[in-house]
């Protein structure tokens, strides 16, 4: 093979690959319907032409069978009129409107027959177009559930390229959503570590350690101080002894409020204890 006809061959390839890959079964079985019925109309066409030159030829030759007659009457008349002549004449006529006839009738049954053949032919035609066009209405039947079928499959499947940019659209928000939610516990661990509490400050968690530290000692030395106040006043009122509460190291804002209020009582009572030794002296 050469050059020339491998290339033409190769170029017939790909265009009859790209017209299969292009062509719709359906739209072509429609179309080569729409053909078959063309040449139908065509052979019917076909058929009345040819019907309408045999009617010409028959009325043809029934205008000669007509001058036939009135040619034999002629005949007849001059025979009579003992002009054999005019007789004579007139018979001559008559044999040439009957070779008129017979080559007529020839035509007529050249036509007839070509006739009767284009019939038969259209005939098988239209059985053939019938039967084209069941198996045509099955055919798109069977490709349109294919189709559809095949629809479903990738559908279920996800192999058509919509429903992988779905896929693809849902495995990115699974990771942005994951994202979010990793980046909200690690905030909310950061701000239960007190993290955030000073993230304006520079400094670091030594020296807020050990502020928390002074600030816990100033707590207990005040609260120490707070309780020999009060239990060196309530010895010179000497009261009913009364039961110290016990002050743990982490009392609350509330607590030392109460005993503020204890503490007021006991100086009250202490002042009333003096006014009545005054009075008894």
């Amino acid at each position: 093979m050469g050059i020339l006809s491998r290339t033409s061959y190769v170029i017939r390839s790909k265009i009859n690959s790209i017209l299969n890959r292009a062509e719709d079964p359906t739209e072509t079985l429609d179309y080569s319907y729409e053909q078959m019925r063309d040449q139908l109309q065509e052979v019917k066409r076909g058929i009345a032409d040819l019907t309408t030159q045999k009617k010409r030829l028959e009325m043809q030759k029934r205008r000669l069978e007509e001058n036939v007659e009135k040619h034999n009457e002629q005949a007849r008349t001059a025979v009579q009129q003992d002009r054999e002549d005019l007789a004579r004449r007139a018979l001559e006529k008559k044999k040439t409107k009957m070779n008129q006839i017979e080559d007529l009738d020839r035509q007529i049954s050249e036509l007839q027959s070509q006739q009767d053949s284009l019939i038969e032919q259209k005939d098988e035609l239209q059985a053939r177009i019938e039967e084209f066009r069941t198996k045509k209405e099955t055919m798109k039947a069977r490709y349109e559930a294919a189709e559809a079928s095949s629809t479903v499959s990738e559908a279920m499947t996800a192999t058509g390229e919509e429903f992988e940019d779905v896929g693809r659209a849902i495995e990115r928000a699974e990771e942005q959503t994951e994202d979010m939610e990793a980046r909200s516990a690690a905030l909310d661990e950061l701000h239960e570590s007190g993290a955030f509490d000073n993230v304006l400050s520079d400094k670091d968690s030594i020296d807020r350690e050990l502020e928390e530290l002074s600030t816990d000692s100033g707590v207990e030395a005040e609260l120490e101080t707070l309780k020999s106040d009060v239990g060196s006043e309530g010895s010179e009122s000497e009261p009913e002894p009364a039961t110290e509460p016990d002050v743990e190291a982490d009392v609350d804002e509330s607590e030392l409020e109460d005993l503020e209020a204890d503490v007021d009582d006991s100086e009250v009572e202490a002042e009333l204890a003096e006014l009545k030794d005054e009075e008894s002296s």
